[in-house]
This record gives structure tokens, C-alpha cells and sequence, in this order.
């Protein structure tokens, strides 16, 4: 049995062309592996709050030093981190918004960097602590931007789940979705592909 977290962080709903790969991928895996587990937790309408001042000093003080609003944040970052650890395969839905990725995603990045939780310093640098696991983005574009430096969303996404120890990281996208209906519908049959690739390779290795 397989555990997949999936993220949404579109503020688009049912008009997101992020959610529609999201759903196309979660309701094809469920036909699939009907033993599978699949948590969604949706970033825009649960949001996680702007990391401030206080937020920070809560995640790495005891918790007899905490306010009561400290406390609460601090139960959020650990429930998140427990969330993520506890799943196998992390899928991320990451549309272009003004060239980078939603704030309600880096909301939730904010608050899942700990150190010592998801990631640890050592004498020779950063070491991710999330071991054995597998990220699927899923990236929307009104343009085309992959390959370009105009792609800010792959490069800051590969170095930030590295950074907390998952390295098997793969991008399908879905570009163009301005330029027009038919220009739109070949990019999700595209992005609908690499997707059915992935649920018939269920490439992760469980340790």
C-alpha cells in the first residue's frame, strides 16, 4: 500500500488547470490501486498563515515559551511535517503565478523547513531528513516557459526539495493555457500522458 499526499495551491478552484491534472491523476489512481491511500489537503481554502516574527522564534523555542498564537502555529508546522512524513509520494500542484509558484504554496514550504525536522546542519552543510520519497509536480502556464529563464517554479522547487532530502523529482506540465481552447486541450492530453506513465510505472520505492 502506497500513501500520496497531494497539495493544491491553486486559488482558481474548479477553473485551475492545476486541480484539473490533480484530479485527473488522483481519480486514475484510484481506479488503479484501490488499496492506495490518497490525502489532499487543499492550500487555498486551508490556508497556512504568512510566516512572521513570531512563527519563526515558535519553531525553535521549547513550548513552555510560547504564546498561546505560537502555540497554535507550532501545532500547524507539526501537523504538516507529520502529514508529509507520513506519505510516500508528494504531488504538488505548482501554477505560474507572475513567474513564481502560489503564495499559499510557500506558505506551506515556511512552515514545513525546520531544522531537525526536515532538515539538519552538519559540519559540511545542509542534510534533507525526508528519506525515500517521491515528488510529482504539477505545474500550469499561461505561456511557455519551460527550459526558458523565465521558468522560476522548476529550479527553486528542485532546490527546495532537495534541500529537505527528496531528490526524485519529476515536472509534468501543462503550458500555453492563454494562447487559446485547442492549444489548451494539447497541453493537458500531453500533461494526461506523463501522468498515465507515472500511475502505470507506481515508480517509488518503500523502505
Amino acid at each position: 500500500m502506497k500513501k500520496i499526499l497531494v497539495l493544491k495551491s491553486s486559488i482558481l478552484e474548479s477553473y485551475s488547470h492545476s486541480n484539473k491534472m490533480a484530479d485527473y491523476l488522483i481519480e486514475n489512481w484510484q481506479n488503479n490501486y484501490k488499496d492506495d491511500v490518497i490525502t489532499v489537503r487543499d492550500l487555498a481554502k486551508n490556508t497556512v498563515p504568512t510566516l512572521d516574527q513570531a512563527t519563526l522564534f515558535a519553531f525553535g523555542q521549547e513550548t513552555e515559551m510560547l504564546s498561546d498564537e505560537q502555540k497554535v502555529a507550532r501545532a500547524l508546522s507539526d501537523e504538516l511535517i507529520s502529514e508529509l512524513k507520513s506519505h510516500d509520494m508528494i504531488i504538488i500542484t505548482a501554477p505560474m503565478y507572475n513567474f513564481s509558484i502560489p503564495a499559499q504554496l510557500k506558505h506551506y514550504i515556511d512552515y514545513i523547513a525546520r531544522a531537525g525536522e526536515t532538515f539538519k546542519y552538519t559540519e559540511a552543510g545542509s542534510v534533507g531528513l525526508l528519506e525515500n520519497k517521491q515528488a510529482i509536480v504539477l505545474t500550469s502556464r499561461g505561456g511557455v516557459h519551460k527550459d526558458q529563464p523565465s521558468d522560476l517554479i522548476v529550479p527553486f522547487l528542485k532546490q527546495f526539495l532537495a534541500f529537505i532530502g527528496i531528490h526524485d523529482v519529476q515536472f509534468i506540465m501543462a503550458e500555453g493555457t492563454a494562447f487559446g481552447e485547442e492549444y489548451t486541450q494539447q497541453a493537458h492530453l500531453q500533461a494526461q500522458k506523463e501522468i498515465d506513465a507515472v500511475i502505470d510505472t507506481r515508480s517509488i520505492t518503500v523502505k
